[in-house]
């Protein structure tokens, strides 16, 4: 006998053509939404197209079958086939390895969610070129590992550009990269940037035993949110190579990061190190040895942890049992509000050296520091900042102030871009059978106990089952169905979705030009969305009393060009904020004291009560 629940799923494929054209089928859910939307909303205001195209993308059938699936609780068995057609964020398994030899140069363009082995090994003369390894997984969770490239290599060069872009709870591993090369370029940029979450990002070894060679590395995990990377062995036992990183970490939210062994017994090697942690938010830091036992090596490290926000950090063996080495130290913490700070081990141990150190402070402990040798140590604090709010790092533009919003004014735009993976809401007769738990959600999409998506989930749905601030009226919605009605259940039926149209100006300076204020300028109240990171499209909604809304035609501020049409939302309260909000560290003042605006980002919404 036929199982009737693949009977549908076949009927599914055989409908396809025809099911997936929604103009003209009236059974699919973005018709269902269109309709309902129409019923909930009493004015002929636009529907985004960017909110439309969210819409589930199953059929009719699809859609039956993968309900009854949930009721049934048996969809986990039909996961890969259920989160490929309703195009949502899940686990995919690694492939295979791969293994690519030449005996010609080669130039790789495009490589996607693979493993692989051995690339390059033993080549003389020469170029590799490796462009977009596994990048733009936006739609996926990817898992990758890169065993071996370019290992003893000889008067070689390499070009690596991109890995792991764009991820999603990535678990990325690259193992090997030019060990045992002998002379020759090797240049790697952009290391899972920017990615959400990362359960095991790892880099083991760059160019370990490496002669007389010129290495760069420029870009790891920057820009990142939250997740686990760690970086193991940079130019290990190097003889005369000259290595630079740059990069690591930087403007990354909550993240553990870890690096160990830069330049380690390295013979008349030119290492250089910039930009560690710079900018980050509440990061878990840990460094240990650089340019350990090297031998007439010249060390720099330029900015450590510069404007970073809380966190804790641990810097351990600094060119410890060097042999006539150079070593200088640029710029360690340069922040007011670091959590925890531990520097040990500068110098330990070695012999006719020259040390140079600047710029390190706040709530720190420094400890064996080269007792010969010093030629400058300045700018060491450890001041006590009890009971004083400090200014953290926070993005330009983030928060402004409403007197900004006048035609004429040059103000910077923050980066409003949508960095989450292109998800789909679910139907509601399905998203009404799932768990919206840890362990509920474990069971069904299988995030992997542990693993960086169950943080992001565990997150997402303690933010949702979240107590309500003072005032608040909040709903966390996985349909468009659910978000509708949210917003009409909250300001009437008579209501208008705004959005900024695109992320023109995104990270630079804007000229304000027409403004218009919603209402009439008046205070009003509105219902602004958020999106989560989940499996399906998730929006946290929630009510904003006491705000001005603004739709804000920007401009180039060169060519006065129009080049975006943003929308801001001002709060008037902020009483009931805390005292160390982002809004008060950048604009000075405190709760209650000043309004703050800002600007919706891309895929973001609000919601307001129609003119």
């Amino acid at each position: 006998m036929i199982n009737p629940i693949f009977l549908l799923l076949l009927l599914s494929s055989l409908t396809v053509c025809s099911a997936r054209d929604k103009n003209k089928n009236p059974f699919t859910p973005e018709a269902f939404l269109i309709r309902y939307w129409d019923n909930k909303i009493t004015n002929n205001s636009p529907k985004p197209h960017f909110l439309l195209s969210k819409a589930s993308p199953l059929t009719a059938v699809e859609t039956a079958t993968f309900a009854k699936l949930a009721a049934d609780n048996t969809l986990s068995a039909h996961l890969s086939h259920f989160c490929s057609a309703a195009r949502l964020l899940c686990y995919s398994k690694p492939l295979p390895f791969s293994s690519e030899r030449t005996s010609k140069d080669a130039k790789f363009a495009v490589y996607n969610n693979r493993n692989f082995s051995d690339y390059g090994t033993s080549r003389i003369g020469g170029l590799h070129s490796f462009k977009n390894y596994s990048d733009n997984q936006r739609e996926n969770v990817p898992q990758n590992d890169f065993r071996q490239y370019s290992k003893a290599s000889t008067n070689h060069s390499e070009d690596f550009i991109s890995y792991g872009s764009f991820g999603n709870a990535i678990n990325d591993t690259f193992r090997s990269y030019g060990s045992g090369a002998i002379a020759g370029t090797s240049s790697y940029k952009n290391y899972a940037e920017p990615v959400n979450g990362s359960d095991d990002l790892d880099f083991a070894s760059y160019s370990d035993d490496a002669r007389k060679r010129t290495q760069s590395f420029v870009g790891y995990t920057e820009n990142g949110n939250g997740g686990e990377q760690s970086f193991a062995g940079y130019g290990k036992r190097g003889n005369e190579t000259e290595n630079s990183f740059q990069n690591y970490g930087t403007s990354s939210n909550p993240t553990l990061t870890g690096f160990t062994s830069y330049g380690e017994d390295g013979v008349r090697v030119n290492d250089t190190f910039k930009n560690y942690a710079n900018h980050g938010n509440n990061p878990t830091n840990t460094f240990e040895s650089y340019g350990d036992g090297g031998d007439g090596s010249v060390d720099r490290f330029d900015t450590y942890r510069v404007e970073s926000n809380g966190g804790s950090d641990s810097f351990q063996n600094y060119g410890k049992g060097s042999n006539g080495a150079d070593v200088d130290f640029t710029g360690y913490d340069k922040s007011d509000n670091s959590n925890s700070d531990k520097f040990i081990g500068y110098g330990k141990g070695g012999e006719k050296q020259s040390f140079g150190f600047s710029g390190y402070r706040v709530n720190s402990s420094f400890a064996e520091y080269a007792k010969q040798g010093v030629k400058t140590f300045t700018n060491y604090k450890n001041e006590s900042f009890s009971g004083i709010m400090v200014k953290k790092w926070v993005e330009e533009g983030k928060f402004f102030r409403e007197f900004m919003l006048k035609e004429g004014t040059v103000m910077a735009m923050p980066d409003i871009r949508d960095k989450m993976p292109e998800r789909s809401f679910l139907p509601r007769v399905i998203l009404s059978k799932l768990p919206f738990t840890v362990n509920g959600v474990n069971r069904v999409f299988g995030v992997g106990v542990g693993s960086s998506l169950e943080k992001i989930v565990m997150d997402s749905v303690s933010e949702c089952e979240r107590a309500p601030s003072q005032g608040e009226t909040k709903r966390c919605v996985g349909s468009i169905e659910d978000m509708v009605d949210f917003a009409t259940g909250v300001l009437g039926s008579n209501v208008v979705v705004r959005i900024t149209e695109n992320v023109n100006g995104s990270k630079g300076n804007v000229m304000v030009g027409r403004v218009n204020g919603i209402h009439g300028g008046r205070v009003t109240e509105s219902v602004s969305c958020h999106q989560s990171l989940f499996p399906y499209l998730l929006y946290y909604c929630h009510s904003v009393p006491k705000v001005r809304v603004y739709e804000v035609d920007l401009l180039d501020p060169k060519s006065k060009a129009k080049i975006n049409r943003g929308v801001a939302i001002c709060h008037l309260d902020t009483s009931s904020w805390s005292p160390s909000h982002g809004a008060f560290l950048a604009l000075g003042s405190g709760p209650g004291q000043i309004e703050v605006c800002h600007w919706i980002f891309e895929n973001d919404m609000t919601w307001s009560i129609g003119d």
